[in-house]
């Protein structure tokens, strides 16, 4: 009976709790709980949104999103060269400027009533000085002798009438300076440029290139010079001024290579003239000279190499000879380009380079502007050289 009556009392006061939780929880003005919102949607990339989001007909677009600015390249102009024509006597007052000293003292000893054999040394040391070198020099004041003894009394026109006949004789304008740059049918002509570092290889390439495209070729450009990536930057920007395309390849590439793809290009673009410009050698380190007979040997697997023209400096005179030499004995020079000859009184070197090579002067430099390289004349030369 007393469980019984436990078992009661425990329904009964569980019944209470329940009833009074009951109570709380639904107790007048209680407020309910804030029902929970859904989580939102992610906005969509389309420049519309979906009516089922923003309600029926709605219109709502996005602003397209904003694409970075693209930096803008710009194109250098194409410029027009002048042809090669007459360019050595349009520059003549700047030849005059560096070699009439030379003319004006041969005239002046040459003018003298009395010949004695001081005055002859003094003409023979004139001309040693201006680097015509010892040889042509002796023949030359023979020459003049000779002629001065037979002619006896000489007015001022016959003085200078002699030294004209006699330097024009040394120079030989009967040597071909003809540039070869005809193309051999579908095969464009190759010219490569050679020299040791500083004599203005990479920059005489470039102006031989403008003077090209001024006579009406269309030429590619070989940026073979891969020791020093600043030539083959210097050569684009010479071809991009003129349209003329540059081959160039890795830092420290093969040059022979490049020199190859230069030549491939050429004839796929069916182009009248290549030119690869080489590295500066000095004329002492065998391997490198070495390479640069690699490179015509390459070259001629594709297209013949009609110009080897080797680059010299003015004004380094007498060194400049013996570097013309060691590049003769590995690849076979056709012509020289003298450069900055405006820059030096001795430019006798033009006499003495060639009697030692047997090759001729094909271009010179007459300054630091763009179409300052000029086919060699051998008349405007001397002329130059004694004054008006």
């Amino acid at each position: 009976m007393e469980g019984y009556l436990a078992v009661i009392v425990i329904v009964a006061v569980v019944a209470l709790l329940a009833a009074g939780g009951l109570f709380l929880l639904f107790r007048p003005g209680r407020k309910a709980p804030p029902p929970v919102k859904p989580p939102e949607a992610p906005t969509l990339p389309e420049e519309r949104r979906p009516a089922a989001e923003e309600g029926e007909g709605a219109t709502t677009t996005l602003p397209p999103p904003v694409k970075p600015a693209e930096p803008v390249v710009v194109k250098p102009e194409v410029e027009v060269p002048p042809p090669s024509a007459g360019r050595m006597v349009r520059l003549r007052s700047r030849l005059a400027r560096s070699q009439s000293a030379l003319g004006r003292g041969l005239l002046e000893l040459l003018s003298r009533d009395r010949l004695d054999d001081d005055v002859w040394d003094e003409i023979e040391e004139s001309l040693i000085t201006a680097d015509v070198g010892v040889t042509p020099t002796r023949v030359m004041v023979e020459e003049l002798r000779t002629k001065v003894k037979v002619l006896g009394s000489r007015s001022p026109a016959e003085v200078r009438g002699l030294l004209r006949e006699q330097l024009l004789a040394l120079v030989n304008p009967d040597l071909d300076r003809t540039l070869h740059v005809q193309k051999h049918g579908e095969r464009p002509a190759v010219v490569l440029v050679v020299g040791v570092n500083g004599t203005g290889k990479t920059t005489t390439t470039g102006k031989l290139a403008r003077s090209l495209i001024g006579d009406g070729k269309k030429v590619v450009l070989g940026a073979a010079d891969t020791f020093r990536a600043a030539a083959a930057d210097q050569l684009q920007t010479w071809g991009e001024r003129v349209g003329a395309d540059t081959v160039r390849g890795p830092e420290g590439g093969d040059p022979a290579s490049v020199a190859f793809d230069a030549t491939a290009k050429g004839i796929e673009e069916k182009v009248d003239v290549v030119i690869v410009d080489t590295a500066g050698r000095l004329h002492t380190k065998t391997g490198l000279m070495d390479e640069l007979g690699k490179v015509k040997r390459v070259i001629e697997k594709k297209a013949t190499v009609d110009e080897v023209l080797l680059v010299l400096d003015a004004t380094t005179g007498q060194n400049g000879m013996r570097q013309a030499q060691v590049f003769a004995e590995v690849v076979n020079i056709t012509g020289i380009a003298l450069t900055k000859l405006d820059g030096t009184a001795k430019g006798g070197i033009v006499i003495s380079v060639q009697r030692e090579l047997g090759v001729p002067v094909k271009l010179v430099g007459l300054g630091e502007g763009p179409d300052d390289l000029a086919p060699f004349d051998p008349e405007v030369f001397v002329d130059a050289i004694l004054g008006d």
